[in-house]
């Protein structure tokens, strides 16, 4: 082995040649996952720490791995550290530096761990950063929808099931459908978070270690809840990785499932809202276009995002116990998946409260499509027909008014009553949009007066979600 090669890998000694260029570069991933440096440099911290604690260490050997690291910390954010493909890693990289600044401390560093508890332990610090940021940002999504919502209690639009005009809803109680969804998510976020914060540091290559080491002290200086029961499972655990980006392909299918109705809303056939112009892009030959393209694009990552957890999945199927190189390739997917979401999330809560509701237009198309019809049902039901007898008499007085092109509300008494004689002159106020609305109030209800209780619990929600974090 040449003094070169020797020089740059630190674990030749049982190699009696060097390594195929290609090879090295095909397998090196130190230009990705170099973004864990942070996390490295504070995971050896802590060992280093406990190891001068069980004696494994001398006082100074650890204040010399301790100063360097921090060191070397600067060096990488100022941008003057030099990067190695032949080093194959961000952590040999860095303990490569290491021993290079201090010296024979720098190879105790490594003693009594792994690269594969390393990076486990690496991951999920990252992870763990990345889920808190994930759940600021969906926190500043819901207070902003939740505003919006009470703004908009009195809005009416139509509902639509099938895409069909169904009933009328408050335009408020809609986007606080949006924002149960971004409950759920933050929900599934929180329980991921709770699952990865167990630490694999200590379960050495798979076994364990033969040093004293103290495990509950790295474990408290990293913040884990735990160290981890198993050192096979631990360093070889991926659910942490796959759960996160299941979690955010759902929470990206229900940021894509709005960006759809956005762009539905925005398009002249429905004409409901308007967006800022400073979230639209134009047209490169048709002047008038005002195109929803970070809607578009939100909608369309939701597909990278998904990509990504069926690759992890295909990655992790059929990996014996315990650790394989094959792990290599889930930190890729797991960074983009972080950034992806991250970005959607800002994006959307600078836009969507900064939308603008069309209300004149909402209430227009919500008086079509006969979106009363169930309330002139529940009315007769009131007045003792049997449900299915009221339905076919509405389904009736429906056909009416889409052979006469008028709608119920608009239709005099007598032709109401030629229907059914159940029907008298109070019907009217059950027909008219605000008196459907009026009377779904109960809890989950699309009642104004419900709007703005249900719009009440969810600060109080947010407030104390903040107050906690």
């Amino acid at each position: 082995m040449s003094d070169n090669n020797s020089s740059q890998q630190l674990w030749t000694g049982r190699f009696t040649e060097a390594t195929d260029a290609f090879v090295e570069a095909f397998t090196a991933s130190e230009h990705f996952d170099r973004r864990l440096y942070r996390q490295d440099i504070r995971g050896s911290i802590a060992h280093a720490r406990m190891l001068a604690a069980c004696g494994v260490l001398t006082g100074a050997e650890r204040d010399a791995i301790v100063q360097g690291l921090q060191e070397i910390e600067a060096e990488i954010e100022s941008g003057g550290f030099q990067w190695s493909p032949a080093l194959e890693d961000v952590h040999m990289n860095i303990e490569k530096r290491l021993t290079d600044r201090i010296g024979e401390a720098g190879k105790k560093l490594h003693t009594g761990r792994s690269r594969n508890d390393q990076i486990a332990t690496d991951v999920r610090l990252y992870l763990r950063e990345a889920i808190d940021a994930v759940c600021a940002e969906l926190m500043r999504f819901q207070r902003g929808l939740v505003e919006l919502a009470g703004r908009e209690a009195d809005t009416i639009l139509p509902g639509f099931t099938h895409l069909q005009v169904a009933q009328p809803l408050s335009f408020g109680h809609h986007l606080l459908a949006w924002y149960e969804m971004l409950v759920r998510d933050q929900e599934r976020m929180a329980d991921c978070r709770r699952r990865l914060n167990v630490m694999p540091l200590g379960s050495a290559a798979l076994a364990g270690t033969s040093y004293p080491i103290n495990r509950d002290m790295t474990c408290a200086e990293l913040g884990f809840d735990r160290p981890g029961d198993n050192s096979l499972d631990s360093v070889s655990d991926r659910d942490f990785a796959m759960e996160f980006t299941a979690a955010a392909a759902i929470l990206l299918t229900h940021t894509s499932r709005m960006a759809e109705e956005m762009i539905l809303w925005t398009s002249p056939m429905f004409d409901f809202i308007d967006l800022p112009d400073r979230f639209c892009t134009g047209s490169s030959i048709m002047p008038q276009k005002k195109n929803p393209d970070v809607a578009e694009i939100v909608r369309g990552k939701t597909a990278r995002v998904n990509g990504h957890l069926v690759g992890l999945l295909t990655l992790m199927k059929s990996q014996p116990l315990a650790y394989n190189r094959d792990n290599q390739e889930d930190k890729e997917p797991l960074f983009d998946t972080v950034d992806t979401v991250l970005d959607c999330l800002r994006a959307f809560a600078d836009m969507v409260p900064a939308m603008e509701p069309k209300r004149d237009n909402m209430f227009a198309a919500a008086k079509k499509g006969f979106s009363t019809a169930t309330d002139l049902a529940d009315y007769l039901v009131r007045r003792g027909v049997a449900f299915r007898d009221a339905h076919a008499i509405v389904g009736a007085a429906v056909r009416y008014g889409v052979d006469n092109g008028v709608d119920l509300a608009d239709m005099d008494l007598a032709t109401l009553q030629g229907f059914s004689d159940a029907i008298g002159e109070d019907v009217y106020q059950v027909l008219t949009l605000e008196g459907s609305l009026a009377a779904r109030n109960h809890i989950g209800g699309t009642a104004p007066e419900q709007v703005r209780t249900q719009v009440a619990r969810a600060r109080e929600r947010l407030d104390r979600i903040a107050a906690d974090s």
